[in-house]
């Protein structure tokens, strides 16, 4: 993609942990029960193939229609298999984003001033940017902690994350009973749901 080198990088390293980091959930339990995982883990390492900056390699058209056929199967997937789950909208909104970008980007590619030239359709780019824009505010939102209740019977701080207390049930050491393994931390799900966002919405400001 076009733009700051340094932001790039960042961007590749970004997606490329989230991705990893959706591998270990489709490793672990199968899209099953972890959900849209596997779709999640070829969006962000795509995004970070993508993200490399142009400065160090500039991969010829076909390689962008590749990427446009890629996740054009992988949204008619989400559209068909993740049917009835409520991530279903924002996952297939993605796939459908990354063939736009690598649409976008197939079409000026090799041409005349392409590294000059703003890809992509205006409209379609806007309105991309309000929906990643709002869905980022929406998201860190929830992740923010709420306050906690006082009193010695309140329990549960209301913003414990269930994650959290059964890392502390578990036990010391990775082998204690009940341990719980980094693709089992479903708080870190809506984090790397969040990075996504993120580098979406920074990646289409790049159009």
């Amino acid at each position: 993609m076009h733009g700051s080198v340094t932001a790039g990088w960042l961007l590749v390293a970004l997606c490329a942990t989230a991705g990893g980091y959706c591998l270990l959930r489709l490793r672990a339990g199968g899209t099953a029960r972890h959900g849209p995982a596997g779709g999640e883990a070829l969006m962000g390492l795509g995004m970070a193939a993508m993200a490399v900056p142009a400065t160090v390699v500039t991969p010829p058209r076909w390689v962008w229609l590749g990427y446009a056929v890629v996740f054009g199967g992988a949204a008619l997937r989400a559209l068909v298999v993740d049917r009835g789950s409520t991530h279903q909208v924002h996952h297939l909104l993605g796939m459908l984003a990354m063939v736009y970008m690598a649409g976008s980007m197939a079409t000026v590619t090799g041409g005349p001033g392409a590294a000059h030239t703003a890809a992509g359709t205006p409209l379609v780019t806007a309105a991309l940017l309000i929906y990643y824009a709002g869905y980022v505010l929406w998201a860190g939102a929830r992740l923010l902690p709420l306050p906690a209740l006082s009193g010695p019977a309140s329990g549960p701080a209301r913003g414990a994350v269930p994650g959290a207390v059964a890392g502390a049930v578990a036990g010391p050491g990775p082998g204690g009973p009940g341990a719980v393994g980094w693709a089992d931390r479903t708080e870190l799900v809506p984090a790397c749901r969040l990075s996504m966002g993120i580098a979406m919405l920074t990646m289409l400001l790049t159009l």
